[in-house]
């Protein structure tokens, strides 16, 4: 049976309106969705394993067979699938040089329980990380050192907005994501194999190439801005600090997550247990 396509030609088009809702926090909330944004990312969902529940398209993009896998899988679990205008989708996803494809995907659960630590050798821990760009970025990092994702703390981002979903470039179907407040994680982390190390400029801190890293070891970074908190930096197995050789006093949060993963995987070896 060929895949049923419906086609949409106009914005008050209900099912377009609801996708369009996905760039809102309460409109994620509410469907128990987000949105993902290209033909790349979404063909990294379905290697995955991550159908698309409602599946939208451009005739031009229509053509391209990793869409038509798209299509298929789509279908095989009757999703909805979509083939509208290039005006519409450049509508949808509010850039100029919209790609011809975008899906809506549910939102997992995101809860510590379900997180295995024995799945990776490395874990990133961000602390009251603002900047979606930031958080997309360091998942995509986590995925080519084979560290096993991000866990978010306190009034972190939120992992499913549009532009986290566009910086990870397709991590996060790869890696798996959690949120919790800083004591739940610190208990947590306590009830199985964990080495704890924190990214904090104090006194304390030893410089990063010095420090022992030891599985499963979960990096620690702190807000873009303030940095680690004194009680979460109490809490670390090790504090470690970055040299800083020029007039800047601070690096990027995503750039010192990389090379912190780097570094911590050049001394565990290949990142995933897997």
């Amino acid at each position: 049976m060929q895949p049923r396509i419906t086609d949409i030609s106009s914005p008050s088009n209900p099912v377009l309106k609801a996708l369009k809702a996905l760039s809102d926090k309460r409109g994620r909330r509410e469907a128990g969705q987000f949105l993902a944004e290209g033909l790349r990312v979404c063909t990294e969902a379905l290697s995955a394993g991550q159908v698309p529940e409602t599946l939208l398209f451009t005739p031009e993009a229509e053509r391209h067979p990793l869409t038509q896998a798209l299509i298929e899988a789509t279908w095989d679990l009757r999703g909805t699938i979509l083939r509208t205008t290039p005006d519409l989708m450049q509508r949808l996803t509010g850039k100029d040089n919209a790609q011809g494809v975008a899906a809506a995907y549910p939102i997992p659960d995101i809860g510590l329980d379900r997180l295995d630590r024995s799945k990776a050798k490395l874990w990133l821990v961000a602390e009251n990380l603002k900047d979606p760009g930031n958080f997309g970025t360091m998942l995509r990092t986590c995925d080519a050192t084979g560290a096993g994702g991000v866990i978010l703390l306190d009034q972190s981002c939120d992992p499913f907005s549009v532009e986290a979903v566009r910086a990870s470039m397709g991590a996060l179907f790869s890696r798996q994501v959690a949120k919790a407040t800083g004591p739940a994680f610190f208990a947590w982390l306590r009830q199985g194999p964990a080495h704890l190390v924190g990214a904090a400029l104090t006194d304390q801190a030893v410089d990063y190439r010095a420090a022992a890293y030891h599985a499963p070891c979960f990096l620690l970074m702190g807000n873009e801005q303030a940095g680690l908190p004194a009680d979460y930096t109490a809490q670390c197995d090790a504090v470690v600090k970055l040299p800083m050789l020029g007039a800047a006093d601070s690096l990027n949060v995503a750039v010192c997550a990389g090379v912190l993963l780097y570094h911590a995987l050049d001394q565990l070896g290949d990142a995933t247990d897997s």
